[in-house]
Parts: structure tokens; C-alpha cells; sequence
């Protein structure tokens, strides 16, 4: 996750490079280092310094790794005949190089040769079974070609030897609710929230996860996580505010009779004072509307 400092450095250099106050290269390897994607302005600036021999041979060794960015970036933009002259000059550099065999499997995956991508990319697992990279490539085929059960059996897969991968976690959670698979979601986030606790955005989603399940013990955790959505937050989230109103709600009609306690009767009130709150200071128009839908929901501050 690129910080605010980080993200304040790389909109400053791109500001500077994109205005012709030099510094190209350090731009581009703020990108690496950060791991963003700005392919069109990679292909830009990369391109400036590949065809220009004096700024190239100024990089030693790094005009390879130069090379490599600029491939992929113009692979990202359809760009295909630039990507193929980069690749073809690191496979006269590197002929053995499994490195750039991947980047040759990519480039048929960026044409659509998919069976000819796959041959490729099979092959080079021969050498490396646990390529995390290769591995990924497969999925965001099967994700390209439509085909979602082959993209949710290679990130299970995948996630059998590399269960650290947040992304992939979150990735596969994103595919079972497109398919309203909640459920299999819910595990998804239950695992991200173990290794990552303190992400807002994992407790944010798996509430929502389970509001969307409903019932009485999804609604009442859903509320848990909603709230703890809020702490982590320091109460600035708007949807998880509406989404421990309306678990108060839901749990409401579902537990009528009952006895409500304090507590949870004061989160409901809390939460709906730092919703009213936050719209009257940041769009007042719409405050009468929220406060409509707050008492609708028996919810009031």
C-alpha cells in the first residue's frame, strides 16, 4: 500500500517530468519501487530514454531492467510492436533467460493467443511449479477469456502453497460475491482479517458480506464488524455508519419482543449523530433527506 508520503513524492515527479523539468528516470523507478501502474506515462517517458543512446548508456545494467518496464507498460496499452522490439532486445541480451520467456507468454497473452499463452507459460512452470508470478498470470487469463470457474480453481489452488497473498484473498472474495457466492466471500475476508486486522476495509467488506447473508447472528456480526470499521477509522466511515443503523434496524424486526440492551441502543443513536453530523457539514442539502432515513429505520439522534 503506497503511503501518503510515497504518493505525495510520485505526484510531485510526475508533475515534473510530465512538464519537461527533467528526472524521467527517477520517476520511473518510483513507479517500480512502488509497484503502480502509470502504463501510459511509463511508455512515455521509458520510450524518451530508450531511443535517446546517451541517456540509455547512461543506465548500465538498469537499461535492462528499463527495458523490461517499458514491455510491460506497452503491453498494458495495447502497444504491441513496442512491447515485441523491447523483448526482443532482451532475449539478444538474455537468450536463456526464463525472465523474459514470461515476458514472451505475456505478449501472447496480450494478443489473444491464449492456447499458445498457455503453452508457454505451462512450460516454464516445468522449471519453477511455484512461480508466484507465472501462477497469477494464469488467473488473470481464465479472468480474461470469461472464464470465472477456471479464474476461482487457479486462485484455490494458488492459495494451497501461498496463503500470505492478500491480494489474491481479496481477489477471489471479489469474484464470489459477482457471483453471490457469500459465503465462500465471507471465508475469503475471514482470512484477511486474521493476517491483516487492522485493514478498515477487509472488517468493511466482510460486514457487508454478512448483512447481505441476513439473519439474526449474520446481522448481529455484521454489526461487530461495522463498528469495528468505525474504531479503525476514527469514525469517519460513512457506509459502515449506515451499515450499523441498518443492522440496528434489521436486528430490530427480527428480535422484536426482546429486550434491547443499553449498549447497543447507544451505538445506534452515536452513529446516527456522527452521520447527521457529517452531512450537515459536508453536503447540508442532503441532511433533511438522511434524517428522513434515519427515523425511517427507528434511528435517531
Amino acid at each position: 500500500m503506497v503511503s501518503k508520503t510515497e504518493q505525495t513524492q510520485l505526484e510531485r515527479l510526475e508533475n515534473q517530468v510530465d512538464n519537461g523539468g527533467g528526472g524521467a528516470w527517477e520517476y520511473l523507478c518510483l513507479v517500480r519501487k512502488l509497484k503502480v501502474r502509470r502504463s501510459e506515462k511509463v511508455l512515455k517517458h521509458g520510450l524518451s530514454i530508450l531511443n535517446d543512446h546517451r541517456k540509455r548508456s547512461s543506465l548500465g545494467s538498469e537499461e535492462w531492467t528499463l527495458y523490461e518496464q517499458v514491455a510491460v507498460a506497452a503491453m498494458d496499452c495495447q502497444c504491441l510492436d513496442v512491447a515485441k522490439d523491447c523483448i526482443n532486445a532482451l532475449m539478444k541480451r538474455f537468450p536463456e533467460s526464463k525472465r523474459v520467456g514470461k515476458l514472451e507468454a505475456m505478449l501472447l497473452e496480450a494478443k489473444g493467443s491464449w492456447a499458445e499463452a498457455e503453452k508457454a507459460y505451462s512450460s516454464l512452470l516445468e522449471d519453477n511449479p511455484l512461480d508466484q508470478g507465472i501462477l497469477k498470470r494464469r488467473v488473470a487469463m481464465a479472468k480474461a477469456q470469461g472464464d470465472v470457474s477456471g479464474a476461482i480453481d487457479c486462485l484455490n489452488k494458488y492459495l494451497e502453497t501461498f496463503m500470505a497473498d492478500h491480494d489474491a484473498w481479496r481477489d477471489l472474495a471479489e469474484i464470489y460475491v459477482s457471483l453471490q457466492m457469500y459465503k465462500q466471500a465471507a471465508f475469503c475476508y475471514e482470512e484477511l482479517i486474521l493476517s491483516q486486522p487492522t485493514v478498515p476495509l477487509h472488517h468493511l467488506a466482510y460486514a457487508d458480506v454478512l448483512y447481505t447473508l441476513g439473519g439474526l447472528e449474520n446481522l448481529q456480526a455484521a454489526k461487530k464488524y461495522y463498528a469495528s470499521t468505525i474504531d479503525l477509522t476514527g469514525g469517519k466511515n460513512t457506509r459502515a455508519l449506515f451499515g450499523v443503523c441498518l443492522c440496528s434496524s434489521a436486528i430490530g424486526q427480527l428480535a422484536k419482543g426482546r429486550n434491547k440492551e443499553d449498549k447497543e441502543s447507544e451505538l445506534q443513536s452515536l452513529a446516527a449523530a456522527a452521520l447527521e453530523k457529517d452531512y450537515k457539514r459536508r453536503a447540508p442539502a442532503t441532511l433533511s433527506l438522511i434524517t428522513t432515513a434515519l427515523k425511517s429505520l427507528k434511528v435517531s439522534s
